[in-house]
């Protein structure tokens, strides 16, 4: 028996492609159908504040304070691109570290009933680094969103 003042919540992982938008889409349909809250996950490494990348100028080193701010505003662009006005029901978490095991932390923190991610988006169902980590780990359902759900 479930205690009934806990609180519903689908968490969806949120990266930086465009099949994280299906993926915000439907765990906003999972959400709805429970009744629950949603949170969309995106994390941040600290990778680009370590150097820049190649053909870049050293100048354009960023701090994590940075990134995270960078973070926050792809994470608010993407929800909003996904699911428009109903993105002010979202909470967003721009999370430092790395992303199945900070999927997996706020999955348990909230005691979410469904994780929903993005498949890696190759032809066929191999599952990337993150989906695996999340699968193996999750205390509760995952759902992976295939390939053939992305719109093209």
């Amino acid at each position: 028996m479930t205690n009934p003042s806990q609180h519903k919540t689908v968490v969806v992982g949120v990266g930086e492609s465009a099949r994280s938008r299906s993926a915000i889409r439907l765990a906003a349909e999972e959400a709805d159908y429970r009744g629950a809250d949603l949170i969309a996950v995106m994390t941040y490494s600290g990778e680009r504040v370590l150097g820049a990348p190649a053909g870049r100028p050293v100048v354009t080193l960023s701090t994590v304070d940075d990134e995270r701010i960078v973070t926050e505003a792809a994470l608010r662009d993407a929800v909003y691109d996904a699911l428009g006005d109903q993105a002010e029901n979202v909470q967003l978490h721009a999370v430092f570290g790395l992303a199945g095991r900070k999927l997996v932390e706020t999955a348990q923190k909230v005691n979410a009933q469904l994780v929903v991610l993005a498949g890696r988006g190759s032809a066929s169902m191999l599952l990337g680094t993150v989906s695996q980590y999340v699968l193996r780990k999750a205390r509760c359902p995952v759902l992976v969103v295939p390939e053939s759900n992305y719109e093209i």
